[in-house]
């Protein structure tokens, strides 16, 4: 009996040191995961027990804020005009937790309780907590203006300051509504969330930074600077007008667009997104010096933009042209294994208009407490030395080229110069996103003013049906660059 009552006690002992063992790590190891794992929703209930800090353009629009609401968690975030900035402020979840700004700021956006400096604050009546404001540098005249020209047009809009890096607009189309999922109804909440994460279009993957896409001609322009940065005789060179040239090691022939003819200077070779000398340029430069410039531009590196989810734009190491020569033609024309997000492609007109510099990308500006004082503001930073100020001055002019002479001529506003670059890169890919068997994707990069740029745009409207059948960048991406920066310079 002893030796029963001996094995039992030893056995409950064991028993008690696993619980002992399992409650410390609930409370102690796993407590601060646990606390902030999306779906807990005791914390998420003394979370919104509290007000949220409110999110703002940089003029003072109010974006995102909560309100006093009459259920168990007192507070309801609000998103005013939801679809407009959701890429950007994301959205605050009981269920599904943070993303965008919420998510990235959220340390500042939590109510923080406030510091009593004197007897009379412990006894006062005033809200006990006190939340910071985030106020981003997006202009909610822009953002209105991106979404406004897309229209119902798939796409994306991505609008920066160069000097600065700041992000001016961010919009892509689809888009979704935050507001549905910050609802206080897990039931609606749940729909809401697998109605968006089954639309084949993808509403909420952030399309603008998040999505890549073959740059096409668009790419010509971080080609041009390599013409300047790595073999500067290719620029006096005259090439001759052909509608097609034959591809090394293949039988095969790369044609221009529409199979139209084109040659001449580097200036006209621009001007007129000339495929066929572009592509010999890219033969010509190598794949070495094709890649180092491709990734002084910021390819294969993620763009350090202050959410999550920004892709990396993609092109192909040297090595994989070793015995791909035709491929290399291809990618000096923004094709083959080549893509890059309307992000991507912003920064890379940023970087030629501030003289070679890539700022980082940022929503943040400011910081404020709720006494309006400053927090913390925003420095801006260069992120990548794309190019030398003379390859940027001389690829500016040659992208004005195109403007006044070229395939960008219905951007031109009078009184107003402005430095461009269209791109249509043809696919036969075909994604449950652009619903489309095959087609083109619509670019077109801008500044402006050319020689003091206040903007730097990129415009993307990917494959999808409705396009024209010869659809191109000049034609659906154009108009949007034009009203964009009609817009920022106030001339509209």
């Amino acid at each position: 009996m002893d030796k029963r009552i001996r094995r039992l006690g030893i056995f409950l002992i064991i028993l008690f040191g696993i619980l002992f063992l399992q409650l410390n790590n609930l409370q102690v190891v796993q407590a601060s995961s646990l606390d902030n794992k999306p779906g807990n929703t005791l914390t998420a209930s003394s979370a919104n027990s509290q007000p949220r800090g409110v999110i703002v353009a940089r003029n003072g629009t109010v974006l995102a804020r909560s309100v006093p609401v009459a259920d168990q968690f007192h507070y309801q975030r609000q998103y005013l005009n939801g679809p407009l900035y959701a890429d950007i402020t994301g959205f605050d979840s009981l269920i599904y937790g943070t993303s965008g700004i919420e998510s990235s700021y959220n340390k500042y956006l939590v109510a923080q309780q406030n510091q009593y400096t004197s007897l009379s604050d412990i006894f006062s009546t005033q809200e006990k907590y006190a939340t910071d404001t985030v106020v981003l540098t997006v202009s909610a005249k822009l953002q209105a203006e991106a979404a406004k020209a897309l229209g119902s047009l798939k796409g994306s809009v991505v609008a920066i300051d160069p000097s600065s890096g700041a992000i001016l607009a961010m919009y892509s189309n689809p888009t979704y509504d935050p507001n549905l999922l910050a609802g206080h109804s897990s039931a609606n909440v749940e729909a809401a969330w697998k109605n968006y994460q089954s639309d084949p279009s993808q509403p909420m993957l952030g399309w603008a930074y998040s999505r890549n896409y073959p740059p096409g001609s668009t790419f010509k322009v971080i080609t041009t600077s390599a013409i300047f940065d790595h073999a500067p005789q290719i620029a006096s060179q005259t090439f001759p007008n052909q509608t097609q040239i034959a591809l090394p090691n293949t039988v095969n022939t790369l044609s221009n667009y529409d199979h139209e003819s084109c040659g001449g200077s580097l200036a006209v070779l621009l001007a007129v997104s000339c495929d066929t000398a572009y592509a010999q340029i890219g033969m010509q430069l190598g794949a070495q010096n094709m890649y180092n410039e491709a990734y002084s531009f910021g390819f294969d590196q993620t763009p350090p933009l202050d959410i999550p989810g920004a892709a990396a734009a993609q092109f192909p190491k040297a090595s994989s042209f070793d015995r791909n020569i035709p491929g290399l033609a291809y990618s000096a024309i923004g094709q083959e294994n080549v893509s890059a997000s309307a992000l991507q492609m912003a920064l890379v007109s940023a970087g030629i208009a501030d003289k070679g510099n890539i700022m980082a990308p940022h929503l943040m500006s400011q910081i404020r407490n709720s006494q309006d004082q400053i927090v913390t503001s925003y420095i801006p930073k260069v992120w990548k030395r794309a190019t030398s100020a003379s390859t940027a001055a001389q690829v500016t002019q040659l992208m004005v080229g195109v403007v006044q002479n070229g395939t960008a001529q219905g951007i031109a506003i009078p009184g107003v110069e402005i430095a461009a670059k269209t791109g249509t890169a043809q696919t036969n890919l075909a994604t449950s996103a652009n619903l489309s068997s095959g087609g083109s994707e619509n670019w077109m990069v801008a500044f402006a003013p050319a020689q003091n740029p206040k903007i730097a745009i990129a415009v993307v409207v990917p494959v999808q049906k409705g396009l024209a059948p010869n659809s191109t960048g000049a034609l659906y991406a154009g108009p949007v660059v034009k009203s964009m920066i009609q817009t920022a310079l106030g001339l509209s």
